[in-house]
């Protein structure tokens, strides 16, 4: 039965309890069982709480996912007793431990989920790729030499290994999709405040970050954003609810479609390999198969060059304020021997960011982001594009080592991280909902992405097209060779 269950999705999973097939402590035993097999290989869960799903699963909330087993990342938010320490080796050190759950994880228990390990992450989350010198690298199943991608990269090989049907993960500039994109899974990240960041911050990266989870199935990825949607008391804002479930969105028809294709990426940042640009262009064929219009097309404010100073004074003024919230946990001054040397270098550069050139930053990025939502819906009347294909990433998952700094070689980190976020991170400017959907490997099996954009607050048209995509290319039987 346990090599059964790590083939199912959480929905199936939670079928077979509400079909009493299955008890919810069968489905975490066989997690743990699943977890301890493979986890060596892959550095994937950091933190175990066995014991403590053991305890809960019998009593797990009658919810859709009743009893079904997830890893939650060691960031975006906080839970209850357990360990958190956002991949910062002064927290590791102290042995810090949260005192509450963020909203997020309240309503994934609300949903019957069983929390059964917290898992590996960058140092706060800063590096689309999972190599912390806290913990190690966390390593990807499809190829272990190679990166998970990040920084929800622990989460991300943890589903794809089978361990768990479903991860979560949060997203600041690509930080669902990348690691979607490196293990072959589906990540959604949502609209800017469609999943409340609450109750500790109204926002967070001047509301670049978005959370939500990384799974193998469409129907997943609705099914929780269901469970997590809607505003919590005292929200800054929050995204316009949903005409109906988004559950309800898979399989539903999307219409004819018109749809941008761009291979080159934003800015000129960086070349974009052939394997990943192959990887849209064939997407692009299948969803003209599907009945879709596909043509070469994109928003002309993707070539602004000035768009990556505004998200690099945004990043690095938080990255102060998260060195800040490091000293109130931990009641020390911060100093470099207390972070890794890119972050050392991200809280100097963020100190010499006046208050004017913040607002000036912001401003800046939002002025931006009309730009770019005119190519979706635009001002005039005239017909806009209903989704944006690219790939996900510039090039395939890296070999792990290749985008770490060192005290040597500082900025190294910072110039390989473009190439995996110059596709995602400019949505996080903007707030729209954007995917990552798993349609190509290369010719040594590593898994490639593809990236959907819809105009802001339009989710259920990615769900649509994403389950198109799923039926037509399927994806769900292709098992890494690192599988529990």
């Amino acid at each position: 039965m346990g090599t059964e269950l790590s083939t199912l999705d959480a929905t199936a999973q939670a079928a077979l309890v509400r079909d009493g097939d299955v008890t919810p402590l069968e489905l975490v035993e066989t997690a743990i069982n699943r977890i301890e097999k493979v986890n060596d290989e892959l550095n994937a869960v950091i933190h175990p709480l066995f014991d403590k799903a053991r305890a809960t699963a019998p009593g797990a909330v009658d919810g859709p996912f009743q009893g079904v087993p997830m890893v939650i990342k060691d960031l975006d938010g906080t839970s209850t007793g357990d360990p958190y320490h956002g991949g910062n080796q002064l927290l590791k050190r102290v042995g810090h431990v949260a005192d509450r759950d963020s909203h997020l994880f309240s309503k994934l228990r609300a949903a019957g989920f069983v929390f059964v390990g917290k898992t590996n992450t960058p140092e706060l989350g800063l590096m689309p790729t999972t190599e912390s010198v806290a913990y190690g690298p966390a390593r990807n199943p499809w190829n272990t030499d190679h990166s998970t991608g990040g920084s929800s990269g622990g989460s991300a090989a943890a589903v794809a290994s089978g361990m768990v049907p479903v991860g979560h993960a949060g997203d600041g500039g690509g930080s669902i999709r990348i690691p979607s994109s490196a293990c072959g899974l589906v990540g959604l990240k949502p609209t800017r405040g469609r999943v409340s960041l609450g109750p500790d911050i109204g926002e967070a990266w001047a509301g670049l970050v978005q959370r939500h989870v990384v799974t193998r199935s469409v129907r997943d990825s609705a099914a929780v954003l269901d469970a997590l949607q809607g505003p919590m008391p005292g929200d800054p804002y929050f995204a316009p609810p949903p005409a109906r479930p988004f559950l309800a969105e898979v399989g539903a028809d999307p219409g004819r479609l018109r749809i941008g294709i761009r291979t080159a990426a934003p800015m000129g940042l960086t070349e974009t390999t052939a394997a990943c640009a192959a990887a849209a262009e064939d997407a692009a064929r299948t969803l003209e198969s599907l009945g879709h219009t596909v043509e070469e097309a994109s928003p002309a404010a993707l070539d602004e060059v000035e768009l990556f100073a505004l998200f690099f004074s945004l990043l690095t003024t938080h990255v102060v304020a998260d060195l800040r919230e490091l000293e109130a946990l931990t009641g020390t001054t911060v100093g470099p021997d207390d972070v890794e040397p890119l972050t050392w270098l991200y809280y100097e550069q963020g100190q010499a960011v006046t208050g004017i050139q913040y607002l000036d930053a912001v401003n800046g990025a939002h002025n931006w982001s009309r730009r770019m939502a005119s190519w979706w819906e635009p001002v005039d009347g005239s017909t806009g594009f209903d989704l944006l294909l690219t790939p996900t990433m510039a090039e395939p998952p890296p070999v792990i080592g290749d985008c770490v700094s060192t005290k040597d070689d500082i900025e190294r980190g910072m110039v390989r991280a473009t190439a995996f976020a110059a596709y995602c991170a400019p949505f996080n400017v903007t707030g729209q909902p954007a995917m990552s959907v798993p349609l190509a490997w290369t010719e040594t099996g590593l898994p490639i992405g593809v990236q959907l954009v819809a105009p802001y607050a339009r989710e259920d048209v990615l769900l649509r097209v994403a389950t198109q995509l799923e039926t037509a290319q399927p994806w769900v039987d292709r098992r890494p060779p690192v599988h529990a």
